[in-house]
């Protein structure tokens, strides 16, 4: 079993609905803030044709998840979908706070409220969430990389997401992206001078 009670920093988390536009927001982040690194989430999905394992997520087999999830490798997990597990590696977070460096998370809601949960105080969370739900259909059949049962399951699931929104610290409807772009990073820039 892997601890992080001895080493510790501050938490920012992200989560949204797929689609409505957090990975955008936490790229942007990521390049204007300095001392923030990302927490590379780890899946049992299969890779998409654009994706770099070990830069956008720690692809696992199936098996090797779950034996993760036994030996307690993960802070935080969640079958998202089914046999499509998300987690949060123990060993990520230490490698970044052994560098002095703060965790920024791009995880679904149910992770970033486990998250939010484990750090307390010294984390913040944001909920992204999409102004409606047709305009969250319009930009996953834009992404082109799901079926449309895929979406479907996806639009069934953001319904659901939403209303997790209240166990957030701050939920910033992205209907403007560069708003909530600025809003974003003042929220952490403040959370960060604490």
């Amino acid at each position: 079993m892997i601890s992080i009670s001895n080493i510790s920093g501050k938490a920012i988390i992200f989560s949204a609905p797929s689609g409505a536009g957090k990975t955008t927001v936490v790229k942007h982040i990521l390049k204007e803030i300095k001392n923030l690194s990302f927490s590379i989430s780890a899946c049992s999905r299969k890779k998409r044709k654009n994706e770099i394992n070990g830069k956008d997520y720690h692809f696992l087999e199936l098996n090797e998840f779950k034996k993760k999830i036994k030996a307690e490798e993960f802070i935080e997990w969640e079958e998202v979908y089914e046999n499509n597990f998300y987690g949060t590696l123990k060993s990520e977070i230490i490698k970044i706070w052994k560098q002095n460096k703060h965790v920024i998370f791009d995880v679904d809601v149910i992770g970033g409220i486990s998250l939010k949960k484990h750090f307390g105080d010294n984390a913040i969370s944001i909920f992204i969430e999409p102004p409606t739900i047709e305009v969250l259909e319009e930009r996953l059949k834009s992404r082109n990389t799901d079926s449309k049962d895929a979406i479907n399951t996806r639009i069934n699931k953001a319904i659901e997401e939403l209303n997790y929104k209240k166990y957030f610290d701050y939920c910033i409807v992205n209907d403007d992206l560069n708003k909530t772009l600025h809003s974003a990073e003042k929220i952490i820039v403040e959370f960060l001078k604490k």
